[in-house]
Parts: C-alpha cells; structure tokens; sequence
C-alpha cells in the first residue's frame, strides 16, 4: 500500500504561529542565557515578546515575563543576579529588572520617550543609556496627548523617520539610573544626539558617539567618539578619521576602543565597508583599521520576513584583550569573526552557511550564544567555542518552531550560481514547490531585493515558502548593486541604476527559464522598496513578464528626493542633487518609462511609509490608468515601509493573499 505524506502545505495563517528569537545575552558566568521571543496575538492584531531564561546545562527554559508586553535590549548585571531589559506596557515604555533566580519583574523607571538598550556600571549599582523625551512627555492631560497638535513648524530636514513618524524636538542624551532610588540623571545636553554609551572597565567614565558637525543632517556619516565623567562634566573627544563611528566596546583592560567605522564621510548609500577599528583610551595609539583587506562590510546585510530592520551589532573583546569578536556578511550568509587586535586577516567561527542575527559573550567568553537562522528555520539559539572546532561542536540548544515545522511540507531550497550577461558569476536561490514534479510546468516568479545594499542569503524566507506551496517556482538572486560582496560590487550601480543590475536582474530570469520544469510563458516578477523600483524600471523595458507586482515602491527619483524621510541624501548616490543632474534623474527614474509598460501590474504600497512616500505609488497608478494600462492599487492603510517584516499581522497577510491573486489571475 502506497504511503501517504500527512504533512500538510504551508498557509498565509502559518506566520502568525511562528515563534521569532529576538535578542541573546549569556549570563558573566556563561551558565544562563536570557533571550527574547516574539509571538503574534491570537487577534492578529499585535506582537508580544517575552523574555525567557534557558539553563545551559539542564537545557531548561523558564519563560520569565507575560501578558501584552514587549521586551527587549536584555542585559545581564556584573554579578549575574539580575537581567535588565526594555519594556513596552500599556503604550509606555520603561526600564525593568528580573532577578535571575525567578520572580516578578520591577519597573525601575517609567517615561515618555525612548531608551536605548542600559548598560550596567562594573558597580552594578547604575545603568547608564542614550534616552529621548518625546514631544508630549510635558502634557498631563493624557486625551490631549492623543490629539493631532494645531500645527507643525519644521526647521530641520531630518524631521521625521519611518516606522516612527515626525520625530520628537528632543534629542537622544546619555543618562544614567540609580536602582536603588530609580532617580535618573542627565549627563550630557544640548543639540545634538548622543547615543551607543559604554562604560570603561573601572566606572569612571562613559564613551559614547555624537555628530557634531554644524549640520548633521546634511553630514550623517561624520560621528566621533567622546568621553565624559559617569557622574558628568566635561566631554571629551577621541580622535577618529572622518567618517561614521558605531558599536564602542572598551577592553576588558581599559586601554583601548574597538568601534566599527570608515574613512569616506561622503559615501553613497553603504557602498564603502564599515570595517572593524580600534583607537586608544585617549586617543593613542591613533584609530586604527583592523581588517583592511578584508572586502566585506562587519555587519548584518542579510534580509528576511521575520522580523524587523538590522541594528549594528555588538563588538566583543576576548578577556586578555588581545581578540575582537564581529559579525559580517559575506555572499549571502552572516557569521560571525575575530582578528587579533593588533590587526591582520579575521578568522571565520560558524563555518555552515547561516544567517546569525544575534549573539552574545561574556564572563571568560569560553562559549558564544546566539540566534541563528537557515533557509529551514526561522530562528534558533545555539552554543559553540568562540575557535572554530569543527560543526559538531556547535550545538543547537531551542527548537521553538519544531512542532509547527514538523507538521509541514516545505518547499525546497537550493543555493544556485549561475553566469551573468558578462560572465560575472551571480547568485540565487531556487525555490520547488511540495510534491515537485520534474516533468510538470511551473509558473514562475522572480524576487527583487530591496536596499539596494542588502543581500538574500541563507535565512528563512516565508514568502519565498509560501509562493512555492502555491505552486510556483521562485528564484531570488543578488545581483551588482547589492551588499556581501565587496565594495565594486555595492558600488557598481552609482548614479546608474536601471543599468547592470537590469542586466543581471535579466540574465537571472534567463536561468530560471532554463530549467525544463519552468513555463517560459508563465513568469512574473515582484520586489519590494529598491526591487519595487526595479520591478517597475523591468516592466518598463521589457514585456516578457506576464505578471508584475511592485512594492512600496520608487518611481520618480526627483520626487523621492524630498518626499523620503531620507531622501535628502542622495546626492552622492544619484549624481548630484535633482537640479545639478536632472538629466540623470529623469533617465533613471521608472516613470519616464510608463508608456511602455504592457505587463499587468499590480501596485502595493503602505500609507504610512515615510522612506519611499505613498505619493510615488500615486504617480504611478495615476499615469498608467492614464495610459490605459493593466493596473490596480492597493493601499494598506497605517503601516510603515517594512510591511512585509513587521506590519500588523493581518495586514501582512492580505498583503501576501493579494500577491498570490495577481499571480494566480495571470500566471495560471
């Protein structure tokens, strides 16, 4: 008797059953790790991440908070007592603290504004933080806090920020806590922001990163370090070349500041590495770049669904100081490395192509924790040495969506290579559906990233998952433009898009069709924000897609430029501001091309975006239903531009469901 698959197809409604692991931190005595984990509502409605404690060795879990919250920027205390952490309630936001031994949660301190994630003092009597008062924090009347104001006076250009709106008059300014008083102490003010505090090894003093340039704004990449008393007074700054400063870590013996950073303060976006540096205590010896042949920037750039925007990641020194722990992407994974500190080739640790979202060290930094995910799980939290000693030493320690992915028939997922227009070796993802069938005919879809300096990788894609269970084939590819492989590669597509990333955008739908399972007449393409811009600049050059949904989309480069919260910036990217290269602008803008648009097209956009602004899904469906073309809008109304990540879930949902609709009407 033939035997039966019971497992069943991946659903649209699957995402809300999935469990995200959010932040990592192991204990100072590596016995404990507290991690976050984030759950959908049963309303769709919400997310809620509580935080848990897993025992090393009884590989025992203990979830630690509950109800509606959402907690997160998990730090362990000195003496390994006590976890701190962030913590949204009721719509207010507040430092909390849980002993490690169990029991309730205290507030320490509760405001209206924004925290940052607290670092302890070796004392463990105060935490130290970056925190910013918002606008209303003065008004008493709570209904009045609720209401729209009469008016906005805008003097500055960065005024606002997607996902969080027009931002407050307020800057973010170093603060620290008393815990036994809950008493919280301004140390710096002014103008400016000062953000990413670290405390030196003896408690004296804290470095944290400004901007102090006369315009910051206009100048976001030209950070410098700074100094200044735990207990406040004068600031003083660290020498650094120019450029953009993240992630200070102090060594263990105090002489040192390892950051990430680089030396071309007018970068387009993220073309240049941030590279691994250190600069001593004061300033001597000079900044120094530790890993200047390596050709991959040291952070995250892999993209998924699950789960918000990157952060720059921590640094970690090993306990003699003389070992620095980061992250890099490089060619679609993101792992993590260490290099002397004196400088010289970095050492790779997770060997498996991965996605490492998080990780953590402490105490003599014997073991690493971290959050890691692959093309088959979402996210899980693993333990191995900070060396590398071979996979079999890594050891997976959660398996928080088991049950659920136990149950599935999941499409299949295969790393592809493949030659570009000008033989440039590209790479892509090939996704079958279920129950594939060598000899059937697939319709087929291919996937643009956003960015564009970004990368897909070796992480849990659910879209990618899910269109497959619907039955097509998807491919997904990084092509030049994009993030992981080195700096000719990100910048190969200044002040030309629509040019060689077209070309390699064509050559990966030229392999897709090359498989015989693919029907070379039922394709079509969709990305989203920078693969929303290139899935309309496609439609516009060619009709051989029979389908096309674009995303929070560009359209027209000159209207971006002042209708994006950033946009203001893209002088360096797009040739000059719109009035110093208009031709530029016009050439490269997707809407000059509209009247050559002849595949069906499907416009999604999100009426809160503030990165690429509603008004350009607006041009665009105005002029192609002015052309008569083959096109509908759809508007979801509240949401910000990463939607597709975190948007409210239902949300994200009807936005998967009008996908598959478009391509089901056309492609099938």
């Amino acid at each position: 008797m033939k035997k039966t698959n019971k497992k069943r197809l991946l659903k649209a409604e699957d995402l809300c059953r999935l469990n995200i692991i959010g932040d990592v931190a192991i204990s100072p005595d590596e016995s404990k790790i507290a991690y976050t984990m984030e759950k959908i509502s049963d309303d769709k409605r919400k997310y809620f991440a509580h935080t848990y404690l897993l025992d090393i060795k009884t590989k025992e879990t203990c979830q630690f908070t509950f109800g509606e919250v959402h907690d997160g920027a998990l730090s362990w205390s000195p003496d390994g007592r006590s976890v701190a952490f962030i913590s949204s309630r009721d719509k207010k936001t507040g430092l909390y603290i849980i002993p490690a031994g169990g029991g309730a949660e205290k507030k320490i301190i509760e405001e209206d504004g924004a925290f940052t994630k607290p670092v302890w003092t070796p004392d463990g009597k105060e935490l130290v933080f970056a925190f910013r008062h918002n606008d209303s924090h003065t008004e008493k009347d709570e209904k009045k806090k609720k209401e729209a104001p009469v008016f906005r006076h805008i003097t500055r250009l960065f005024y606002r920020f997607d996902g969080l709106g027009f931002l407050p008059q307020d800057r973010f300014h170093i603060w620290k806590l008393n815990i036994a008083s809950g008493k919280m102490t301004q140390l710096t003010e002014g103008k400016y922001d000062e953000t990413q505090p670290a405390v030196t090894p003896d408690g004296k003093s804290i470095v944290f990163v400004s901007n102090r340039t006369k315009e910051p704004d206009l100048n976001p990449l030209r950070d410098d370090l700074f100094m200044i008393p735990i207990n406040g007074g004068k600031e003083r700054r660290i020498p650094t070349p120019a450029g953009p400063v993240s992630s200070p870590s102090i060594s263990p013996d105090g002489k040192k500041i390892a950051y990430l950073g680089h030396t071309n303060p007018d970068d387009a976006w993220g073309v240049t590495n941030f590279h691994l540096w250190t600069v001593g205590i004061n300033g001597k010896p000079a900044a120094k770049d530790l890993v200047p042949r390596f050709d991959r920037p040291c952070f995250d750039l892999t993209i998924g669904d699950m789960g918000e925007g990157h952060d720059m990641p921590p640094l970690a020194w090993s306990p003699d100081s003389r070992k620095i722990y980061f992250m890099a992407s490089d060619t679609g994974a993101t792992h993590i490395f260490y290099v002397p500190a004196r400088g010289g080739l970095p050492t790779r640790i997770t060997k498996k192509p991965c996605h490492v979202k998080s990780y953590s060290m402490a105490g003599k930094k014997k073991i690493i924790a971290a959050g890691i995910s692959d093309l088959n799980n979402p996210g899980d939290i693993y333990l191995f040495p900070p060396i590398y000693d071979g996979d079999r030493k890594v050891e997976q320690l959660t398996g928080v969506n088991m049950s659920l992915i136990a149950g599935l028939n999941l499409p299949k997922v295969q790393e592809k290579w493949f030659k570009g227009f000008d033989g440039t070796d590209l790479q892509g993802w090939l996704v079958t559906p279920p129950n594939f069938n060598r000899n059937r005919k697939y319709p087929a879809i291919l996937e643009i990233h956003g960015g564009p300096r970004v990368q897909y990788g070796f992480t849990f894609y659910y879209e990618m998952l899910f269109l497959a269970s619907r039955g097509y084939v998807v491919f997904y590819t990084n092509p030049r433009g994009g993030g992981g492989r080195g700096e000719l590669w990100a910048g190969a597509i200044v002040n030309d898009w629509g040019g060689i990333d077209y070309m390699d955008c064509m050559a990966a739908a030229d392999y897709m069709e090359t498989f015989p399972f693919v029907n070379k007449n039922r394709t079509g393409v969709t990305g989203g924000s920078y693969g929303g811009y290139m899935t309309n600049w496609i439609v516009g050059h060619t009709p051989r897609f029979k389908a096309a949904v674009t995303q929070r989309s560009v359209v027209s480069l000159e209207s971006f430029c002042g209708s994006s919260d950033m946009g203001f910036l893209d002088r360096v990217e797009f040739g000059g501001h719109p009035w110093e290269n208009p031709e530029g602008y016009i050439k490269m803008s997707p809407l000059t091309y509209a009247k050559n648009v002849k595949t069906p097209l499907l416009i999604l956009h999100n009426e809160n975006d503030l990165r690429c602004s509603i008004e350009q899904a607006e041009r665009l469906f105005a002029t192609l239903k002015l052309l008569k073309k083959k096109v509908e809008f759809v508007r979801f109304p509240e949401e910000p531009h990463g939607l597709s990540r975190h948007g409210r879930p239902d949300r994200r949902l009807a936005r998967l469901d009008w996908i598959v609709r478009w391509f089901d009407r056309y492609l099938k």
